[in-house]
């Protein structure tokens, strides 16, 4: 998008959440790249980069301030050359790096001596960048290689056509990478369709919600040509396979298809350095699927060996990678002391999840942030901080997002419950006893463990303390029973409410 058509206040924050995004080696590399320009230009392109970057949090008009010798015109203009003057700079030095971005200067070398009627030239390059592209399984750019060659051989008449069988293996390859690439967006239309799927719903609630679950995958897989699967294609059926398998709680299986995925990759070990997002992704379902087990053992030897690729590579990933490596280490960090119930001596995980939140908030999603807030609320109630719990779970609330992970949001208006019935607040409890039930209403489709829970609530508020034992046991025994329950499974996943009855009775 040209920064012509951005809206003035966006094009004003994209510019300062771009510069805060620069580490140290790019904020030189783009002074270096600039002192090439004209001097006076330059000069003041340097000014504005410095005085938004110095700026610690976006106020244009303090901006404005450490400028007094450039104009409010001036300033605005600036800001849009300067814009694009950090993307060129930082994609001078990406192209170190990056070998896709090295093919696509490739390819533009490779048209402009075709235009200069050097066909020859353009030739050589394209067969040379066709294997490298081949190699590091670039489809998208092996089938515009592909398609430049042909437009080449198509109008001219070159020594290849003297070489028995190079065209015909030309066009055959052209339209086996379209094939290709048609199959890639049949996967990834699947993957997203599923994970789209959870992010507005969660896990299944019951038999109608499940067989839509397996229509859906069914029907856009069966569109899907499995056989001879290039690495990116395997890779997205792995992926669709996660999510599907996590949909339906079977973590098992999901844990199986993650470990599919990273293998795949650790197959072809440059590739990690390729995408090493994708393959952060594809350990943080293993790790996920483990937790969700209960596999301490098995969780505690794959967050090591995620942990060791972390601390190992943080260092070389950009700011992307840097955000989603970060986000995937706290996540494991944190839900590995909630599943061996070691609540206080996570205690140090949190300011590091709060920086991490602050850092990165213009990149991070609200669905990581209420995960987050959740397992740091879920951290302090095992601690027994039911204040500190009640203000993320408030965080929660608050968000008002009711069409993003409803199930989570109802499960922080449960706990909510607990944490106030430890509090004592029993006045309060019958207030938001009635709130959460109309909010779990909304969603019809209450679970049996909601349902039970809001029961025990509304008994214990209207019952001397010295009563509650005896309903308490009663609850245990109904939760022992549904923990069995298919489809009660995701109502312990965020809250065990049959571990904290098992607490509170240990404790009485």
């Amino acid at each position: 998008m040209s920064m012509r058509k951005m809206r003035p206040n966006k094009a004003r924050r994209y510019l300062f959440t771009l510069i805060h995004s620069m580490n140290k080696a790019e904020k030189r590399n783009f002074k270096l790249y600039i002192k090439k320009m004209e001097e006076v230009s330059g000069q003041k392109l340097v000014q504005v980069f410095d005085a938004i970057a110095k700026t610690k949090s976006y106020d244009e008009q303090k901006i404005k301030e450490k400028l007094p010798g450039i104009s409010a015109v001036q300033l605005s203009s600036l800001k849009r050359h300067l814009y694009q003057q950090i993307l060129t700079s930082l994609r001078l030095l990406s192209i170190q790096k990056n070998i896709d971005i090295q093919i696509r200067e490739q390819i533009d070398f490779a048209r402009i001596l075709y235009g200069k009627g050097l066909f020859y030239q353009s030739l050589k390059i394209l067969e040379r960048i066709r294997v490298i592209a081949q190699e590091n399984h670039l489809d998208l750019l092996l089938l515009e290689i592909l398609e430049f060659l042909k437009l080449i051989e198509e109008r001219h008449i070159t020594r290849s056509r003297q070489e028995k069988g190079k065209m015909e293996t030309l066009e055959s390859d052209a339209l086996r990478q379209s094939e290709i690439i048609h199959n890639s967006c049949q996967l990834s239309n699947l993957k997203i369709a599923i994970h789209g799927f959870y992010i507005r719903y969660g896990h299944v609630r019951n038999d109608l919600n499940k067989q839509m679950v397996i229509e859906v995958f069914r029907g856009k897989l069966s569109k899907v040509d499995q056989t001879k699967l290039t690495f990116f294609e395997r890779v997205y059926l792995y992926q669709s396979w996660v999510w599907f398998y996590h949909m339906l709680l079977d973590f098992e299986q999901c844990f199986s298809y993650a470990k599919k995925w990273i293998d795949v990759f650790e197959e072809v070990p440059n590739l990690i350095d390729e995408d090493p997002d994708l393959y952060l992704r594809g350990y943080h379902y293993v790790l996920t699927s483990l937790y969700h087990q209960g596999d301490q053992v098995g969780f505690k030897k794959y967050f090591k060996k995620f942990a060791k690729f972390y601390n190992d590579n943080y260092e070389g990933f950009n700011y992307n990678s840097r955000m989603i490596a970060s986000l995937y280490f706290y996540s494991a960090e944190i839900n590995q002391h909630i599943m061996g119930q070691q609540f206080r001596a996570g205690l140090p995980v949190i300011p590091k999840i709060l920086s991490f939140l602050d850092k990165f908030s213009d990149l991070l999603d609200q669905h990581r942030v209420l995960i987050f807030y959740y397992k740091i609320a879920y951290l302090y109630f095992g601690m027994k901080d039911y204040e500190r719990c009640l203000d993320y779970l408030n965080k929660i609330l608050d968000l008002k997002v009711a069409y993003l992970r409803e199930d989570l949001q109802a499960y922080a208006r449960i706990l909510s419950l607990l944490a106030h019935y430890e509090l004592g607040n029993f006045i309060l409890l019958s207030s938001l006893i009635k709130s959460t039930h109309r909010f779990l209403s909304k969603l019809k489709e209450l679970t049996e463990v909601q349902k039970e829970t809001l029961r025990l609530f509304r008994t214990l508020v209207q019952l001397p303390q010295n009563e509650h034992r005896s309903e308490l046991e009663g609850f245990r025994e109904k939760m022992k029973m549904l923990k069995e329950d298919e489809f009660e499974k995701r109502s312990f996943i965020y809250l065990d409410v049959y571990q904290w009855v098992e607490w509170k009775l240990a404790g009485m």
